[in-house]
């Protein structure tokens, strides 16, 4: 279901995250893992010339991890 509109997080998720809840900065990844899976997509040749796409797990680790420290470090919630 590709450009499917996801429910955004709730303001309470983000707060909890920001605060290092384990649970609620594991809830905004899996929010992301899409988009972060998409990012970290890289065509790849075979022995064969044969090319298909393959998710560079280093990449994805990397993202995944500059997401949990931004949202930890400099992540601001602005009063509503």
């Amino acid at each position: 279901m590709a450009g499917a509109v996801r429910p955004s997080i709730p303001v309470q998720t983000i707060l909890k995250a920001v605060n290092g809840e384990t649970d609620a900065l594991d809830a905004v990844l899996r929010h992301y893992s899409s988009y972060i899976r998409a990012l970290s997509t890289r065509p790849v040749k075979d022995t064969y010339g044969n090319e298909f796409l393959c998710v560079d797990e280093s990449m994805r680790d990397q993202l995944e991890a500059k997401l949990r420290v931004s949202i930890v470090t400099a992540f601001k919630v602005l009063p509503v």
